[in-house]
């Protein structure tokens, strides 16, 4: 039997890679996502077992295509991660709304296409995993997150409506909220100052999204958060 097919979404240097890395080590075989063909490509090389599809997610035909793709050279995925993030610090009166739109795209529409392309396949199997990664911008709006925290608390809204409609026919919808500032270089050069425990761990993002795809039907969660032990919340 062939090895169960895994689509992620936003394959950047840190989350997003270590998500691939932990599904193939699972033993999925993964479809990477992400506008970097570059990045793909020298994962690909790197890692056993995924394979690269350079797409912005927020071209709809271009993604259309690529999920044709995928079925057609891997099978239809029996795991969806969403991880692709469109972001943008400011107050409404700052940010540029073609800005909030174009985040949308990235955060709910990629999101709606491509439920609505993989899921129908997974309630035919009676099982799958769609996991949608998101942060406490998904539950505040904060004045400087004009630009982004009104399309991840419109990205949980679709994902539990998603769920509500899935759950029952055997796929399990997860929303991740991640309450913390990702281990990433760039965010080292911002917060230079603080400690290393001040970090969430990309790996160990990964570790709770493997966590979620492989919950017992028994006891499966919607909306789950991680943060550091030592995150005022």
């Amino acid at each position: 039997m062939s090895a169960p097919v895994a689509v992620v979404t936003g394959v950047g240097p840190g989350t997003g890679t270590s998500i691939v890395e932990q599904l193939a080590a699972a033993g999925y075989r993964v479809a990477m996502l992400a506008r970097s063909e570059e990045r793909l490509g020298a994962l690909a090389a790197r890692v056993t077992g995924v394979h690269a599809y350079p797409v912005d997610v927020t071209d709809t035909a271009a993604l259309t295509a690529t999920c044709e793709r995928i079925e057609r050279e891997l099978g239809s995925p029996e795991v969806l991660v969403h991880n692709a993030v469109g972001g943008a610090f400011g107050t409404f009166l700052d940010v540029d709304p073609a800005v909030l739109e174009a985040n949308f795209q990235v955060n709910v529409m990629a999101l709606m296409h491509l439920a609505r392309r993989f899921a129908p396949a997974m309630v035919a199997a009676g099982k799958g995993s769609i996991v949608v990664t998101g942060n406490t911008s998904a539950q505040r709006g904060k004045a400087h997150f004009a630009g982004f925290a009104p399309t991840k608390a419109a990205q949980r809204i679709l994902a539990e409506s998603i769920a509500r409609e899935l759950s029952p026919k055997g796929v399990h919808v997860a929303y991740l909220v991640i309450d913390a500032v990702i281990d990433v270089p760039w965010a080292r050069k911002l917060h230079a100052d603080k400690p290393d425990d001040f970090f969430i761990q990309p790996d160990a993002i990964a570790g709770e999204v493997l966590h979620l795809i492989h919950q017992p039907r028994s006891a499966w969660s919607f909306l789950a958060e991680i943060r550091p032990f030592g995150e005022t919340w």
